[in-house]
């Protein structure tokens, strides 16, 4: 996280902003590797960022000047703006989430799930369990 990230979390704590919303954490836990490339004779680097379902976001860096050339910089600017790709898809991802949890459509989901249990020989479910269920599944299962 960086320190700008760090002040616009910290005022959106502050101002008890409590819907959902994406943060600097989730977009880190969605990384799960990372690979660079510097390409011969040239300062562009390339940093292709891997996230937790297999798709991945790539950023580039280059400097102006060769004798301005850092390759550790040049990673880093170009991790940066790979990661900041992470917050336009993940804000897709939220928003669609939250216009897939309207009332009706959680009822819908709920009975999807009371109807796969019984069908399964699971007789009954906790109504927290099918709700936790309904929640974990959204995004995976448009109804």
């Amino acid at each position: 996280m960086s320190k700008d990230e760090a002040a616009i979390e910290s005022e959106i704590q502050a101002k008890g902003l409590t819907a959902p919303r994406l943060t600097p954490e989730h977009i880190d836990a969605q990384i799960v590797s990372e690979a660079f490339h510097v390409f011969p004779g040239t300062t562009l680097t390339v940093c292709a960022l891997t996230l937790r379902n297999g798709f991945q976001v790539t950023g580039e860096s280059a400097a102006t000047s060769v004798s301005n050339f850092n390759e550790e910089l040049g990673r880093k600017i170009a991790r940066d703006n790979a990661r900041n790709k992470i917050w336009m898809l993940e804000g897709y991802l939220l928003r669609d989430f939250l216009h897939q949890m309207t009332p009706e459509r959680i009822k819908r989901r709920s009975q999807l799930y009371r109807d796969a249990c019984h069908m399964n020989g699971v007789t009954h479910l906790p109504d927290d369990t099918v709700v936790q269920l309904v929640l974990d599944d959204a995004r995976r299962y448009p109804v």
